[in-house]
């Protein structure tokens, strides 16, 4: 038996019977634990968010991601959604990101050097990061390869790279941790712009590492650096299980091989003569999982190795240069490799196909390797490649890359988004990279993720001029920079990629990934995407109670008490996403985002709450709906378990509830680099968000309710000095919606 090979022979068989009754029994009592009884999958953190991108695929319980930006308020592209501040304190503190949590951030990007010098403030340190073309900003462009980061120790390429690597940015990867608290503030105000990602984390003992306030002069991990330098290599391990072959391309569809048994796929390669590569650019790379009715991967196989096509113009040697992707030319050899090494589970088997053939004489060589599963099935997820093609992009409205929530004939998935490989124009119009990235996780009206530009997604800046670029992990392969610098048709043909790492974005139920074509989404370019991520057919997260503030009935339901809350007031307004209504030509006024009413409450003391949990939950999530008129909301709060006796409660502190500005937001964007900010007040419309918080599993396990207790904060934050927001500082709540953090239910 299985159990027996693991037994040592003794001289004792009274003591082998024991031995082999006790093992016998704790394997037994394992197999039937239920899943939630059992440790879940350590987080990776800090430095181990690289070191271990073999748990790409493993579910992360009581962690989300967030992307903040200086993006318009308005829904719009004012000053190219750059310097648009949260507030602002003395004349060089002028805030773009304010957060409260036990958290990491883990990439930083600003358009050049504009604002530097940037302040980074964590767990009230400040610090302090400059670029070197900060002290003569006017004449930076005439010294492009001197561009760095000072101090330069903790920002080393690969993990750190300036606007002449990048043709347009300053990019951080460098992991920045905090226990408490984060603020980034710039110095200067022209031309401001940037987006930020950083995660926060309910469990800190369930990561791979504990977190320590950021030290700023401790340098990354050598073997860290080391490691995303290998970008554009075989990274994978290599003495394993390898499928490989030679394929004739001589019919519709072929198949390369079908794999049976429990395993991950660590390298899928393919090899095609140079001669060859353009032609067969457009076949389609399907992967199907476990016998499923539908193939997970199913996209072009240039679009999907990182590039829009495989014309090389430049004659490079790498495309594609990066880390979980890359396209090689081989000049030596004449022939081109195209390389993934995202880890792809599967639990039965795994079915290898191309189709789109032109039967022919062509052929193809193919490299699969792979090794045994180590997590189980509950705990990991499928890796997908989403193809979405938009030839015609309606006016008007975002392009839709992935919507899980029906996919593969499934409504909930739990997993990771983890990037995008997308042509932006067929034809070298680069104006439709004004379009901004907004990504919805698990319900969420409000964008979880929020860009200022598809550059800057894909980690340029102004276009990228036009040049192309490839970085381990964001990059712009092909396209030519002039419309008449073309040769080929096929050098108009403009794609940009982004993969995500450390800087992941997990999600519970179902993710939207959206994107705006152009500015207001005006552009009528023939857009192509292929969207990376993990999922399984099964949510981690789900809804269990919704408290509707101002409704009688389920105020009363949910046992809420608020003696210093308002009366019930109506509010009419939207939530904060695009333009809410665009002129088209033909069409008249189309309203994009109407309006609508909701109910709720605002205090200044103490709100109080039951709501209900799965009594299996390993953590839950409490998504706010609320009027962001108010600014600066901020909260202490309090958990207790909901026996019924509301009078003898034992209340443990959970954290800090705190969102940052409000509807309105400090524009300033003086004409100069070096020139005095301005003071322009603007205020959108739009009052209504959807704000989330992660309650700490300790203060959930095992419990069908929990008694919410909300003590607000008073937050003394001026807009700017001298100028108090214009709404009151009050805790805002429309709507309470619970989830309960599960392990899926899934069975392999």
């Amino acid at each position: 038996m299985i159990v027996a090979k693991h037994i040592h022979p003794l001289k004792s068989c009274v003591t082998t019977y024991l031995r082999y009754t006790c093992l016998l029994v704790l394997v037994l009592c394992k197999s039937v634990l239920p899943l939630q009884a059992q440790r879940l999958p350590v987080i990776p953190a800090g430095a181990d968010a690289y070191r271990m991108w073999d748990k790409w695929p493993s579910q992360r319980f009581g962690m989300r991601t967030y992307m903040r930006s200086t993006y318009d308020r308005s829904g719009s592209n004012e000053a190219a959604d750059a310097s648009h501040y949260l507030f602002m304190n003395g004349e060089t503190d002028n805030v773009t990101l304010d957060v409260t949590g036990t958290g990491i951030l883990y990439f930083f990007r600003t358009n050049h050097w504009h604002g530097s010098p940037w302040h980074f403030t964590t767990d009230g340190q400040k610090h302090t990061i400059k670029e070197t073309a900060t002290e003569d900003p006017v004449n930076a462009l005439r010294n492009i390869k001197a561009s760095a980061f000072i101090p330069a120790a903790p920002f080393p390429r690969p993990l750190a790279w300036t606007w002449g690597d990048t043709k347009g940015a300053d990019l951080i990867w460098t992991p920045i941790p905090f226990r408490q608290s984060l603020r980034i503030a710039y110095s200067r105000t022209h031309y401001g712009t940037g987006y930020y990602i950083y995660q926060l984390f309910a469990n800190p003992r369930n990561l791979s590492q504990r977190i320590k306030s950021w030290d700023i002069e401790k340098a990354p991990d050598k073997d860290v650096v080391a490691l995303l330098s290998k970008a554009g290599q075989d990274i994978a391990p290599v003495h394993i299980p390898t499928r490989q072959g030679t394929v004739a391309l001589n019919q519709e569809k072929v198949t390369l091989t079908d794999i049976r048994g429990m395993a991950v796929v660590r390298a899928l390669k393919f090899t095609i003569p140079l001669a060859d590569a353009e032609k067969l650019e457009r076949l389609r790379l399907l992967v199907t999982w476990d016998d499923a009715s539908l193939p997970s991967i199913d996209a072009p196989l240039s679009l999907f190795f990182g590039a829009g096509t495989l014309h090389n113009a430049g004659a490079r040697e790498y495309l594609v240069k990066g880390f979980p992707i890359n396209i090689r030319y081989d000049s030596i050899r004449q022939n081109v490799v195209l390389a993934c090494y995202y880890p792809m589970p599967f639990f039965k088997a795994a079915k290898f196909e191309l189709a789109g053939i032109t039967p022919g004489e062509t052929f193809i060589n193919y490299e699969i390797r792979y090794q045994q599963q180590q997590l189980r099935p509950a705990f990991s997820s499928y890796f997908h490649a989403t193809y979405r093609n938009f030839p015609s992009p309606e006016l008007g409205e975002d392009l839709t890359l992935l919507d899980t929530r029906g996919m593969e004939g499934k409504s909930e998935w739990s997993g990771s988004f983890v990037g995008t490989s997308f042509i932006f124009t067929h034809s070298g119009d680069l104006g439709t990279l004004e379009g901004d990235p907004r990504f919805f996780f698990d319900d969420s009206q409000t964008p979880q993720a929020q860009g200022t530009g598809t550059e800057e997604w894909g980690g340029g800046g102004d276009y990228w001029g036009g040049r192309n670029m490839s970085l381990p992990l964001a990059g712009h392969p092909c396209g030519v920079a002039r419309k008449e610098q073309a040769k080929d048709k096929k050098d108009l043909i403009h794609s940009a990629y982004r993969f995500l790492l450390a800087d992941l974005m997990p999600f519970g139920r179902n993710a939207r990934i959206q994107l705006e074509h152009g500015v207001d989404n005006r552009s009528t370019e023939h857009y192509e995407s292929v969207t990376y991520w993990y999922g399984l057919p099964a949510p981690s997260l789900i809804k269990t109670d919704e408290l509707d503030i101002g409704d009688p009935g389920s105020e009363q339901q949910h046992g809420y008490h608020s003696p210093q809350a308002s009366p019930v007031e109506s509010i009419v307004s939207r939530y904060e996403l695009g333009v809410d209504s665009l002129n088209i030509k033909g069409q008249g006024r189309k309203e994009i985002y109407p309006v609508h009413t909701e109910d709720g409450r605002y205090t200044t003391g103490v709100s109080e709450f039951t709501i209900r949990l799965d009594p299996a939950n390993v953590g839950a999530l409490l998504r706010r709906t609320l009027d962001y008129s108010h600014p600066n909301q901020k909260a202490a709060i309090y958990i207790a378990d909901d026996n019924g006796d509301t009078t003898h409660l034992k209340w443990k502190p959970a954290g800090t509830w705190y969102l940052a500005g409000a509807n309105t937001c400090m524009h300033s964007n003086p004409p100069k680099e070096l020139d005095k900010r301005v003071y322009e007040v603007q205020t959108s419309n739009r009052r209504f968000r959807d704000d989330e918080w992660l309650v700490p599993a300790a203060l959930t396990k095992g419990r069908s309710r929990i008694r919410v207790r909300i003590v607000f904060v008073p937050v003394e934050q001026e807009l700017y000095p001298g100028f108090k927001f214009p709404g009151k500082n009050a805790w805002s709540e429309l709507r309470y919606t619970a989830y309960s953090y599960v392990v899926p239910d899934f069975k392999d």
